[in-house]
């Protein structure tokens, strides 16, 4: 099929990558020169112009954006003047569901398709392949089936799980979840849940590097709670080996948990990394759609708070803390 990818970074170049392989013709606009150099020498046909780009696709069009959420409307106001009835537009990043149910209906007055992909596999999806979660009218999704089927995994080792009656593209790895909205809300709360899977991992291994604290010496004053069995805690865990593991036999596998093993083999202590870690608004926008249903999500929404602070959100708050106990007990900081 012929494609159009607007937004060839890490993961829109490496799908660009992955639909070549498997035979499309692929279209890629770049703002810089380099990225279109690098596609183009891989078999896509470059474009550093919108006007360029769009004359290069045949008609009916399909442009794939995979940009930042807070560009994708941008994106469509200079795209969508050059399409033309019956063409369609598809949002594979992370937009917030209500913004795609907005440009369906803005597109839609114009006839043109709007759909909504929530795209999960990050720089690994080249070769496992990408999930997707579809959004929009059945008529441009089934349009696309051979996008979808070529980008997501396939059934590859994974069986069909036990007990299912039936079977959907799910099998697959993709699966138009609704209209509108839909694939974005999916993939909201998919992102939701990585947030406290990624925070139960971190956590509980904090607990294993920590398990030696009976080894050292303590210290002994009002400021400091006294350790009171310091004989329980007498272990040095191999926390790679305990990854690894873990991934087999265990029910916590995963592939956060590959990936966590993973991390902990190249680097033991994690140096490299200042533990500031960032959130792209799909976890927030999880909590707010629990708001707004009256849904309870205290661990996903304890994870989201532990990265805010975690980029030193808590600084006022913890001076705030200290403060107090100087006022009423007169309590010093420990350095």
């Amino acid at each position: 099929m012929d494609i159009g990818m607007i937004g060839i970074g890490r993961m829109g170049g490496d799908m660009v990558r992955r639909l070549l392989r498997k035979g499309h013709r692929c279209v890629v606009y770049g703002r810089r020169p380099e990225p279109v150099a690098a596609l183009t020498d891989e078999g896509a046909i470059g474009a550093l112009g919108y006007e360029a780009f769009i004359a290069h696709l045949n008609a009916p069009r399909i442009v794939w954006l995979m940009v930042p959420a807070a560009t994708v409307d941008g994106v469509i106001d200079e795209v969508a003047p050059l399409l033309a009835p019956g063409d369609i537009l598809v949002d594979g990043g992370n937009s917030h569901y209500q913004d795609a149910i907005r440009r369906s209906g803005a597109l839609r007055d114009r006839g043109i398709h709007f759909l909504d992909v929530g795209t999960s596999g990050g720089v690994w999806g080249r070769e496992r392949g990408y999930c997707l979660m579809i959004g929009g009218e059945v008529e441009p999704v089934g349009r696309l089936m051979p996008i979808f089927r070529d980008l997501a995994p396939g059934t590859g080792e994974v069986t069909p799980t036990e007990g299912r009656v039936g079977s959907s593209t799910a099998e697959q790895g993709w699966l138009h979840c609704g209209p509108s909205g839909a694939g974005h809300f999916v993939k909201m709360v998919h992102n939701g849940i990585e947030y406290g899977l990624m925070a139960a991992y971190a956590e509980g291994f904090n607990i294993l590097r920590h398990a030696g604290i009976g080894l050292g010496e303590r210290t002994a004053d009002a400021e400091t709670a006294p350790l009171k069995h310091p004989e329980h805690f007498q272990y040095d865990f191999n926390l790679a080996d305990i990854a690894e593991l873990w991934r087999r036999g265990s029910v916590i596998p995963s592939w956060l948990l590959d990936l966590c093993a993973r991390a902990l083999a190249e680097q033991p202590d994690l140096a490299s990394f200042a533990g500031r870690v960032a959130d792209s608004g799909e976890g927030r926008w999880t909590i707010h759609a629990a708001v707004d249903e009256g849904v309870p999500v205290p661990v996903l929404s304890a994870a989201l708070f532990q990265r805010f602070s975690s980029r030193d959100r808590a600084d006022f708050a913890d001076k705030l803390l200290a403060a107090l106990r100087w006022q009423f007990g007169g309590h010093g900081e420990q350095s």
